[in-house]
């Protein structure tokens, strides 16, 4: 953070339209090459104002009072600059007009902001895609531990220093346990949650200055592999004696042949199935994480495990085609269930839309 400035204030008088002979008088505030203008709400004759000094003319009685106030109001102003430095708070002439007008931007703190997204967001996000905000508060919480000794700070602090430094603290930072640390894209993914949620902030005009518009994520292409044809038959075909590696490979299976992602598969109700005007079976449903519709037909191996399903006493007693298996673990056995097909490949569920056919 920028700890030193250029900061001055300037008392200038503005007359009016139709009334040329009186002014009312503003404090121009100015740091660095910003400035921004405050009206005091006083008026002055124009034939009484110094305009070279920015003050009233004269050792009136009258014109001590008037100059004694704007003593008063430079002194407020400048006092309101270095509680900014002091607080370590970016120092902008917008902020040191908020200080001095006793605006509340500093009511809103950061995990105000946090909270009110995800609050207003739980019912328009799908669930994981609200776990994921959920996380990367818990990461904003941490990088404020280290960084701040707290655990929230005023909103008017986030600046571009502290988009960065919290980018560091994510690549740097070492989980407990067997949980890996993040890559680049994961660390991406946390800046661009907590740039939605800062964007969020600006309209809502708790943020007088987005500190994300000159920051950019810098997301690095991952090719996530595929599977062949023959791959995939290794796996269709394969005798499995566990039951939970059986029912995972049919989950997969199944969207192999639909595409569906593992939430929207998961999630699938029986009756989004039904008889399309061809007379062939379709899934008829929408995608939770966009809300957009799905119309795809349901190919013949993927009818078979559909109709393999339906009566699944943990499918029936949860109203959906498929037993429920987090996407944990659910990778987790595909790697065992690759092992045992002799696939080299990282098996994931990801994967099962994307299989590469020979003909």
């Amino acid at each position: 953070m920028k700890t030193t400035h250029t900061f001055g204030i300037q008392f200038i008088i503005r007359t009016g339209k139709n009334d040329k002979s009186k002014g009312i008088v503003y404090a121009r505030i100015t740091v660095d090459t910003r400035r921004i203008e405050i009206s005091l709400k006083k008026t002055i004759a124009v034939g009484d104002w110094n305009n070279a000094r920015g003050i009233a003319k004269g050792s009136s009685p009258e014109a001590k009072k008037f100059n004694s106030y704007l003593e008063q109001v430079h002194a407020q102003l400048t006092d309101a600059y270095r509680e900014l430095q002091v607080n370590k708070m970016e120092v902008t002439p917008e902020n040191i007009k908020s200080l001095y007008l006793g605006d509340s931007f500093d009511d809103h703190s950061l995990m105000d902001l946090v909270d009110y997204h995800n609050t207003t967001q739980v019912s328009v996000l799908a669930p994981g895609t609200m776990k994921n905000y959920y996380t990367t508060k818990r990461y904003l919480i941490r990088f404020l531990q280290k960084n701040f000794k707290s655990s929230d700070i005023y909103l008017v602090q986030v600046n571009y220093k502290f988009i960065t430094d919290f980018e560091y603290f994510l690549r740097n930072y070492k989980p407990r346990g067997n949980q890996r640390p993040l890559g680049n894209n994961g660390v991406m993914k946390h800046q661009e949650r907590f740039r939605k949620m800062i964007n969020f902030g600006h309209k809502l005009g708790w943020i007088n200055t987005n500190p994300f518009d000159s920051y950019k994520l810098k997301f690095k292409k991952v090719d996530r592999g595929f599977l062949n044809d023959k791959e995939l038959h290794s796996i269709e075909s394969k005798n499995f004696t566990i039951e939970r590696l059986q029912t995972v490979r049919d989950i997969f299976v199944f969207s192999c042949y639909t595409g569906l992602s593992y939430i929207d598969a998961i999630n699938l109700r029986p009756e989004e199935i039904s008889v399309g005007i061809d007379g062939q079976y379709w899934i008829f449903s929408k995608r939770q994480k966009t809300d957009t519709k799905l119309r795809i037909p349901l190919l013949p191996k993927a009818l078979e495990i559909f109709r393999m399903y339906k009566t699944h006493p943990q499918s029936v007693s949860r109203g959906k085609v498929f037993p429920l298996i987090s996407n944990q673990r659910l990778n987790s056995y595909l790697k065992e269930i690759a092992d045992l097909c002799g696939i080299k490949k990282n098996l994931t569920f990801h994967i099962a839309r994307h299989v590469k056919y020979s003909f």
